[in-house]
């Protein structure tokens, strides 16, 4: 087949691919040219940059055009079932990056507790800032309300749990004997955002619902900290704001935003948020993981 690869993918992966047989072009495409460029390609793989919306799919018809593959977690950069109900598959990598994002919540949370990003930013300042950054907090004891608890939420739990916290999850799925497994409770949202130290989110785009907003801020403990590595649409981003500045919100913990990328610049340069830039999945070892399972869904596609 030829499979056209937008927004990277590991070496490996693409090796196995082309020693397969398969012609692999690597390059990315503007929206304006995206669709058209499709028409002579049989796979598409993205990421997040690539977006696959109606337009494109409609540009891409009467072409070679049958599988999408998003590397990743999250499908929302596709219009899934329009692309189905055009005769194209649409298929992710759930399991690949969930241990990676995981890691990367836990270590916001580290980081929210101990001011590990503002003293290391005013240390390199020569500023010696010993005594307004010597008020941290233990993780150890704490309450984890996991809001959203597929994969990545259930990768975080436990790692939490080993740590020494109490762990309790809202999602619309309860997983089957997962509260025995794994020593957590389900709650509804109400109660995890009232019962909460730490609150950490990982549901998929939500269509334009800000979940955490000023309205859902107000149930939350005082003092907490919140951690997103999932969508920054979630996320009213003024409200969360005005929170940080209030103290309502302890500190925030931020991989996604809004706009990407990042342009609310009181946001991320606020002295009490964790930031990185959207690396959730940006490990070694997951893109590894992630390259072998495209490698897999397309070798297996049609069979």
């Amino acid at each position: 087949m030829r499979i056209l690869v937008t927004d990277g993918m590991d070496k490996t992966a693409l090796a196995k691919l082309r020693e397969n047989g398969h012609e692999v072009v690597e390059q990315f495409y503007a929206p304006e040219e995206l669709g058209k460029a499709l028409r002579d390609f049989d796979v598409c793989v993205v990421r997040s940059a690539t977006k696959v919306r109606a337009n494109i799919i409609d540009e891409a018809k009467g072409g070679k055009l049958k599988l999408v593959i998003r590397g990743g977690v999250g499908v929302d950069n596709i219009d899934v079932k329009y692309a189905e109900d055009n005769g194209i598959t649409v298929k992710n990598t759930p399991r690949a990056s969930s241990n990676s994002v995981a890691e990367l919540a836990l270590a916001h949370m580290l980081s929210c507790s101990r001011y590990i990003s503002i003293a290391g930013h005013t240390m390199r300042e020569d500023k010696w800032e010993k005594k307004a950054y010597g008020k941290g907090i233990e993780i150890e004891g704490k309450t984890l309300g996991i809001i959203g608890f597929g994969r990545i939420g259930q990768a975080l739990g436990r790692k939490a749990k080993a740590l020494g916290m109490e762990v309790i999850a809202e999602d619309i799925y309860h997983v089957p004997g997962i509260e025995e497994q794994m020593g957590m409770k389900y709650v509804e949202l109400d109660e995890l955002l009232a019962r909460a130290d730490f609150i950490s989110l990982h549901t998929p785009s939500l269509n334009g619902v800000k979940l955490i907003r000023k309205e859902n801020i107000d149930k939350m403990k005082d003092g907490v900290v919140f951690v997103n590595t999932s969508r920054g649409d979630n996320v009213d981003e003024d409200d969360l704001l005005e929170a940080l500045n209030s103290g309502k919100i302890r500190a925030a913990g931020l991989d996604v935003y809004a706009n990407e990328p990042a342009s609310n610049k009181a946001l991320y340069s606020h002295p009490n948020v964790s930031c990185t830039p959207h690396i959730g999945a940006a490990t070694k070892e997951a893109q590894q993981r992630i390259g072998m399972e495209i490698v897999d869904i397309i070798e297996s596609f049609g069979k």
